[in-house]
């Protein structure tokens, strides 16, 4: 039997925590999972189900009070009003589940009112509940966030910052520098993919040796949903991975099975967690006062490829957003900036500059 890829592996992962958390739910709660089974990723599952744990703790601790969380039936559902949704939306401003403090964003309070929509709405469908409560609830407004990214103009350049700090090892510890001799080559490749090519870190953590074509500058990536798609990167970035996947499959340490492309210091696949912390490692050195992350170094590629292009369309291509108004909100600002440009630039002393 073939080895299973990273994205089988996590796909399994995520239909096991699942499965854990079903088991703490009432029971036709499994249905609901069921039927939108063939329409949904083990990802998205996963999220509906940490939403309505949260949710039906709700309605355990602050409206049905004299019930555990198996035992509230479909009937007590049906004798929910909307007002008891926007309780719970309220709630989400702070709240404590499983002895540990939370609180939601307006982002994530929209989520799970669109899993609430989902749940209630397989239900209603099935003739089951009377009607969709959820849906007389307004969804929390949500306010533009400012794109944090590593600029780069006429006064400041981070990204070669970025690359240079990387390359160099400059500002780090003594204690750093002792892993940064070992990782430099592999953290080069690693940031360069990011700036050149704006993929997720999922994405990136998922490669593959196999999935890299160095003399047709391209590589495949699994995206969200599973999908396949082809991307090319510029001729910095493949001197780049060119360095590493040299130095990788020269490395004795390496087993002769391993698949994974980024490699931990243990010689398996890198961690999600271990690149988010080199990230922030460099960019604490570069720019101190953003909290620049993996995401942020894609914001930045689809920032530089925007202004280079002027075409969003394309961003989104890259991208990989499958709604062209998500790269519309994202990257909104930057046409702003050009609005600035022109309007600064509009000569009205009336001269004529022809004369």
């Amino acid at each position: 039997m073939a080895e299973k890829s990273y994205f089988e592996k996590r796909e399994i992962s995520c239909i096991e925590r699942l499965n854990n958390i079903i088991e703490t739910l009432p029971y036709y709660v499994r249905d609901f999972f069921i039927g939108v089974e063939l329409r949904t990723s083990p990802l998205t599952r996963l999220n509906y189900g940490y939403d309505l744990r949260i949710f039906f703790d709700f309605l355990s601790k602050k409206v049905f009070r004299d019930k555990s969380v198996p035992y509230i039936a479909l009937d007590d559902l049906e004798k929910l009003q909307s007002t008891d949704i926007e309780y719970f939306l309220s709630y989400l401003s702070h709240y404590t589940i499983n002895g540990k403090e939370e609180r939601c964003t307006e982002t994530g309070k929209a989520r799970k009112l669109s899993t609430l929509r989902a749940f209630f709405k397989y239900f209603f469908n099935k003739n089951v509940l009377s009607a969709n409560i959820p849906t007389k609830v307004t969804t929390p407004k949500i306010h533009e966030k400012e794109i944090i990214r590593l600029d780069r103009n006429d006064k400041v350049d981070e990204v070669s910052d970025f690359l240079y700090v990387v390359e160099s090892g400059s500002g780090l510890t003594k204690q750093q520098m002792n892993f940064h001799k070992s990782s430099k080559i592999r953290d080069i490749a690693i940031i360069t993919l990011f700036l050149g090519t704006g993929i997720r870190i999922s994405e990136l953590v998922g490669l593959n040796v196999d999935d890299i074509n160095l003399p047709t500058n391209s590589f495949v990536v699994t995206r969200k949903g599973g999908n396949r798609a082809v991307l090319y990167f510029n001729n910095q970035v493949n001197e780049a991975l060119k360095d590493y996947v040299e130095q990788r499959n020269g490395d004795k340490k390496v087993g002769k099975d391993e698949k994974a492309l980024f490699l931990s210091l243990q010689k398996k696949r890198i961690a999600t967690r271990t690149v988010q912390e080199l990230v922030k490692k460099y960019a604490r050195i570069v720019s101190p006062l953003k909290k620049i992350s993996p995401h942020k170094l894609r914001s930045t590629f689809g920032t530089n490829l925007y202004r280079q292009t002027g075409d969003i369309y394309i961003v989104a291509d890259c991208l990989g957003h499958r709604d062209i108004n998500t790269t519309r909100r994202h990257y909104a600002a930057i046409s702003e900036d050009s609005r600035k440009r022109a309007g600064l630039s509009v000569d009205i002393s009336g001269k004529n500059p022809e004369k």
